[in-house]
């Protein structure tokens, strides 16, 4: 048994010896959203470092707490922050929660963010739904000797994104007057936030936000076969042509500004009957298109 294997046995067996159930959804809530997830029934609360092999939540406004607990029958898993490249940790190190989620069952990922939003359209307080994403981090959390019980040498990036969930995601946000739209995230490793020369030529590559995490994260969940929705809330809106300021106190307050409606997309998708294949990994195909 190779090191991380062990440490893997190591995290998961003490999450289970605070929280017997087998969850099927890992939520991972990003900056300003850690209370995004308020609709589920809390079970068991674990700080991060006492989990053994977990990293330390070092940024403001990231909890640090895997709160696990139901929705409506359903064992779920939030993240109440998450690890960043710019901390210093390593992409397998970001990544190491989602393989301890998968290793206890969840078979969905559900990943938020905030970000900058690139495309001229969007609007502060939206959401986008993650409809794809650009690696421009550098590093890969698959880099290394593959381990064939966690997943493909070589997993195709085509399907990353869960269009089933996605769609129903976008739905409801519209249904419930919630500014949406669909659009490309942007990842960059940070801690800097963007020139406007760099703002420019991430427009002109695709990008429609941009931010520091959750890339590292759909590649781990894709490689080990998860169903992947991600939401990105857009703090505030990066123009090149008039560059303003974003202060982290300002992400935060528009974070907080929009939590209630990120948190009702949230729930609404969470109890989407249709779509209970998909969460649960059981009736639809694995990253289905």
């Amino acid at each position: 048994m190779d090191e991380s294997t062990t440490r893997l046995d190591r995290a998961a067996e003490y999450i289970r010896s605070r929280w017997s159930r087998k969850p099927k959804i890992l939520i991972m809530a990003g900056t300003g959203l850690s209370d995004c997830a308020g609709f589920v029934s809390e079970e068991a609360s674990l700080m991060y470092g006492e989990i053994p092999g977990f990293p330390l939540s070092t940024v403001e406004s990231h909890t640090g707490c895997l709160l696990c607990g139901d929705v409506s029958g359903t064992p779920v898993m939030v993240m109440q922050g998450r690890f960043h490249l710019y901390e210093g940790y390593t992409a397998r190190e970001v990544t190491f929660p989602i393989r301890v989620a998968r290793f206890l069952g969840a078979r969905t990922l559900i990943v938020t963010n905030a970000a900058g939003g690139l495309n001229p359209t969007f609007k502060e307080g939206g959401i986008m739904v993650i409809q794809d994403h650009l690696n421009l981090t550098g590093e890969n959390p698959l880099v290394g000797p593959n381990n064939d019980d966690w997943g493909l040498r070589f997993p195709s990036m085509i399907h990353a994104y869960n269009r089933d969930l996605s769609d129903t995601a976008f739905a409801e946000a519209r249904n419930m007057g919630v500014p949406v739209c669909r659009g490309v995230y942007g990842g960059l490793k940070g801690p800097s936030l963007e020139t406007p020369a760099e703002m420019r030529w991430l427009r002109t590559i695709g990008a429609d936000c941009v931010g520091f995490s959750t890339v590292m994260e759909v590649i781990a969940a894709t490689h080990a076969g998860m169903n992947t929705l991600g939401l990105s809330l857009i703090t505030n809106i990066n123009d090149p042509d008039n560059p303003e300021e974003a202060t982290v106190e300002k992400v935060l307050a528009v974070a907080e500004k929009a939590r209630p409606g990120f948190e009702k997309v949230l729930k609404q998708v969470m109890g989407y009957r249709e779509n209970r294949g998909a969460l649960e990994g059981v009736a639809l195909p694995v990253n289905r298109g």
